[in-house]
């Protein structure tokens, strides 16, 4: 059987571990029945634990009890950039190997419900997990004039590492911001033409993070003043992400590869679309 996942998006600034959105960049996983196990891995993430230790791998053996398959993996989806190739993957090697539910299958193991919503539902997505409902994801309007500017370090940053550097209680004022905020957002995303700048600002996460990256703040700041609605950090980082339209998307993305040689920062810039697909399995 054949899967292809979508990238993700998480957070989209004040959506901490709620919004995602899907991107056109892709991880396929191909399964069949074996003697014992293989695996062959291409693209991004190539060669990594190509054996029982590949998250692929494990989550087949999740869902058919054993390892004797043939899996092949082909990603365009950098790794621990904060796209959500980890929930990509699971998505995919879950619906590869016949799992009835890729996404609380994913969800469980990545433990990140909205990358693993976007990568199942494609589109802009809200999703939570609770004891009361398990998991949960619908998916929310999302103009189709928005386009995505992603400026892809080679720098990694685990999201283990980023979550460390966080406060584990907000002040009210903060909470408050950022329902303000992502209230906003939304009702921006679904209308290019209602977006405020400001709905993009994070006070629960990215402030605490910028210190992980030098390059952030200023890269951020130069999306914006390069023609961006808004920018923020895409996940837990290293990538960082642009809000952009058709008629601002390339004057933002090469900006974004000017501020890249001139800082000596190796790395890639993509313009994407949005996947409004997601999970495809045939």
């Amino acid at each position: 059987m054949f899967a292809r996942a979508p990238a993700s998006s998480a957070n989209l600034g004040p959506g901490f571990d709620t919004l995602a959105v899907a991107l056109t960049l892709y991880v396929d996983v191909s399964l069949e029945l074996a003697d014992s196990l293989s695996i062959v891995s291409d693209g991004c993430g190539a060669g990594h634990f190509d054996d029982e230790r590949h998250l692929g791998v494990r989550v087949a053996q999740r869902v058919l009890g054993h390892t004797n398959f043939a899996m092949r993996v082909t990603s365009s989806i950098p790794l621990s950039r904060g796209l959500g190739s980890s929930a990509a993957l699971a998505v995919a090697a879950a619906a590869a190997a016949g799992s009835e539910s890729p996404l609380a299958l994913a969800t469980s193991l990545d433990g990140h419900a909205e990358n693993a919503a976007a990568s199942v539902l494609g589109g802009l997505v809200v999703a939570s997990v609770s004891e009361r409902n398990g998991v949960v994801a619908r998916q929310l309007p999302l103009d189709d004039e928005w386009r995505f500017v992603v400026v892809v370090p080679d720098q990694e940053l685990a999201t283990a590492d980023a979550r460390r550097v966080l406060p584990t209680q907000v002040t009210l004022v903060d909470a408050v911001h950022n329902l303000n905020s992502m209230g906003l957002l939304i009702a921006g995303l679904a209308n290019h033409h209602e977006f405020v700048a400001s709905s993009m600002d994070d006070a629960l996460h990215q402030p605490y993070r910028m210190g992980l990256l030098s390059f952030a703040a200023p890269l951020l700041q130069l999306l914006r003043e390069s023609g961006a609605a808004s920018s923020c950090w895409s996940g837990a980082g290293s990538s960082m992400l642009a809000l952009v339209t058709n008629d601002t998307a390339r004057d933002v993305a090469d900006a974004a590869k000017v501020f890249l040689h001139d800082h000596a920062i190796a790395g890639e810039v993509h313009v994407l679309d949005v996947d409004r697909t997601g999970l495809v399995i045939r």
